[in-house]
């Protein structure tokens, strides 16, 4: 096969653009720096296109593989023919190959295998070729042999059709026409396991919807309430229409003697061995499907929750609400530096309310706090009362905002927070890092493993490594697309830096303690263990502020410094102007970007990137997103009446609708349907987690705690 056609085909680019992105990935270089620093190779392939097409260079690489092993094992059987290996030589799928390497495989002992000990081949040959005149039995007679065990020629007779359901379940065409059929025709059929038992799936207690319209959000609720024993799923074949066709394949002329064989043959080829096999490899197929979807959504969440504005300059007090135990509060500088840290009883069963007050009001005169940060947790609602209330009383303007807790009490817990924080508690931790959630959102997620952060739906039912891989490529496209202070990042922040391992990772940070601040990107080939190839692929997403060189403070790769400086010089610019933010208006400068790329040895689509930095020097693409609510009032679930309009903050996206906060503690849903007024296969495409959207609140049941919005207002 020839991969590379492949790839452009089916990710719709060029064939020299595959080429060249192949290349590079095989020479070790990473998807951020391929999609940022090599776009002339590449004629600029995104970071996501670059992500599908290393997936799908994975797959077909491990298929050629196996092609491989398969001929190889053919061969040595002696049973390789022409075609067989031109069949297997243009199969597409991994199942499509096994399809085809199944007759060879070699098998534990079936009934046909037994058969076969016997010596029944002949008879199953003959019963196959459908030209016998005389009764079947009188053929059957001559194969019965005590020595071997067949005792009668019906004996015979039975051993021959094993033989002959076997080589039917074998014949990888009918295998394909067959799973295609269930595809197309089959059902998903679930049943209660008790139908009196309450469980969330009782939606599912008598279900029934065509394979082809399953959507993926149903195939995983499915899965799990049949691992979880509340479900039987199975898949109803048309059984009728496949018998047919199978009929039709293997009954080729009308015999008195064979025929009614021959349909006995068919039918438990299907039942015995096909139907159980397909409904098998379908069900993987439908949940590998609908996990690949449920991963797209998860990463598409992930990437907008990490890309949120930070809210900068600003001193954050982060609270962790609770009730037995006490609020755990942190203030934290506009570094993200912790200053104090203390514990509050507002909540039940202590009430101390007025106690919780006083403190309050000594730390936001003492520390000049202008926003807390509240985690959605146990109490939060309670401790927003406290809050609202508070924020009357002073004298001072105080902003609020409720933050996702999703993933903290993992944090706090991590050894990464032990280290980072060795004399806190787990509720003083989380304080902090609810605190710095809201000054750098992406800084502080990173800490946390990506399956944690909660804007996923089931995520613990799918294949942990693939999720994990996804995620992982989601965060490490998000960091660098920001790029990271070299000389204030964490080792966390540091290793989804392109590049660079774990290890080199906290080589940066030990050499920052021991040296102290990076004066120049050059340094850092004095870190251990960070050679050339890791400078290469690292430098250009590391900033240096206020370092000997401003362009170290910019996305500018050091490869491109010399052009830079000829490209300043020529319009009358020099490095101090860079460093002071006066080369604003170099784009105005440039007229014809083909012919000066040219003259200065650089491809035109690095040139445009150069004075897109030298224009606004480290520019956070963060701030195109938009911004987080900051409440000072408070809502209750009891204060929604429907048809209310209300501005809230998507949080989650799932392949249903969206949850949105609007500031009640409760998150409603706005289902697909009420999304938009033309019609829309995916919530993803009219929301994204972040989005600041008007919603009008259409009803509200605070039994369930369940609150229904729509988006068509």
């Amino acid at each position: 096969m020839d991969i590379i056609a492949k790839i452009s085909e089916e990710l719709g680019i060029r064939k020299h653009q595959t080429e060249a992105a192949v290349k590079l990935i095989d020479e070790g270089n990473t998807i951020p720096f391929i999609a940022r620093y090599r776009k002339e190779a590449t004629g600029a392939l995104n970071d996501e296109v670059l992500r599908n097409l290393f997936e799908r260079l994975g797959y077909l690489r491990n298929l050629e593989e196996r092609k491989e092993t398969v001929l190889a094992g053919i061969e040595e059987q002696g049973r390789l023919t022409e075609e067989l290996r031109a069949q297997i030589l243009a199969a597409e799928t991994m199942v499509a190959v096994e399809d085809l390497y199944r007759p060879y495989r070699p098998k534990r002992r079936t009934r046909a295998t037994i058969a076969k000990e016997k010596g029944l081949e002949p008879l199953a040959g003959l019963i196959s070729l459908q030209m016998i005149k005389t009764p079947l039995a009188d053929e059957a007679e001559k194969f019965v042999d005590a020595e071997k065990g067949v005792l009668t020629a019906q004996e015979a007779i039975d051993g021959a059709k094993d033989i002959l359901a076997e080589n039917i379940s074998d014949e990888a065409d009918y295998r394909s026409r067959i799973r295609e059929m269930t595809m197309k025709k089959g059902r998903i059929i679930s049943t209660a396991k008790d139908a009196d038992a309450e469980s969330v799936y009782e939606m599912y207690y008598e279900f029934d919807e065509p394979v082809a319209k399953l959507a993926g959000h149903r195939i995983l609720a499915l899965n799990r309430g049949e691992n979880e024993k509340f479900l039987s799923v199975k898949i109803e074949a048309p059984t009728e229409d496949i018998l047919r066709y199978l009929k039709r394949q293997v009954i080729v002329r009308e015999n008195a003697q064979t025929s009614p064989v021959l349909e006995d043959v068919v039918e438990d080829a299907y039942d015995r061995l096909i139907a159980p096999a397909i409904e098998r490899e379908i069900r993987s197929e439908l949940t590998e499907r609908a996990e690949d979807g449920a991963i797209k959504v998860f990463g598409k969440n992930l990437e907008q929750l990490l890309m949120q504005p930070p809210i900068a300059g600003r001193v954050v007090l982060g609270w962790d609400p609770a009730f037995r135990t006490g609020c755990k509060l942190a203030v934290v500088d506009a570094t993200g530096k912790v200053l104090d840290t203390t514990v509050i009883y507002p909540t039940p069963p202590q009430n101390k309310v007025g106690e919780a007050k006083a403190v309050l009001k000594k730390m936001i005169s003492k520390y000049h706090i202008t926003l807390i940060s509240l985690g959605n947790g146990t109490a939060s609602r309670e401790s927003e009362q406290v809050i609202v209330e508070l924020l009357k009383e002073l004298p001072v303007k105080v902003q609020y905002i409720i933050v996702n807790e999703a993933g903290a009490s993992v944090y706090s817990a991590s050894k990464l927070a032990t280290e980072e924080f060795p004399n806190f508690d787990v509720g003083q931790r989380s304080a902090a890092s609810m605190a710095r959630r809201l000054q750098d959102p992406l800084a502080e997620l990173v800490k946390i493993d990506p399956k944690s952060i909660g804007v996923g739906q089931y995520q613990h039912d799918m294949n942990q490594k693939k999720l994990s891989e996804a995620l992982g490529g989601v965060v490490e496209d998000c960091v660098n697309k920001v790029g990271v202070d070299l000389n204030t990042a964490s080792a966390s922040l540091l290793e989804y830096i392109s590049g660079i391992s774990k290890a080199v990772a906290k080589n940066i940070v030990s050499y920052r303690e021991e040296n102290g601040r990076f004066t120049s990107r050059s340094q850092l080939l004095k870190v251990a263990k960070l050679g050339p190839k890791a400078y290469e692929q690292c430098a250009g997403f590391l900033r240096i502020a206020d370092g000997k060189n401003p362009l170290d403070a910019t996305g500018v790769h050091p490869e491109s410094y010399a052009a830079t400086g000829q490209l300043l010089e020529r319009l009358g610019y020099s490095l101090a102007d860079v460093r002071e933010r006066r080369a604003q208006d170099i784009v105005k400068k440039v007229s014809d970007y083909k012919k000066l790329a040219g003259e200065l040895g650089v491809g035109e689509m690095t040139l445009r990137d150069i004075v897109k930095e030298l224009e606004k020097p480290a520019r956070d693409p963060r701030e195109d997103m938009p911004k987080p609510i900051l409440r000072s009032d408070v809502l209750e679930m009891k204060d929604l009446a429907p048809g209310m309009i209300l501005k809230g903050t998507v949080r989650n996206v799932i392949d249903f609708g969206a949850f949105v906060d609007i500031g009640v503690h409760q998150d409603g849903l706005v289902h697909i349907s009420q999304m938009s007024d033309k019609f829309i296969k995916h919530p993803l495409e009219a929301v994204s987690v972040g989005d600041i959207v008007e919603v009008k609140v259409m009803s509200v049941d605070l039994k369930k705690q369940r609150i229904q919005l729509t988006m068509k207002l």
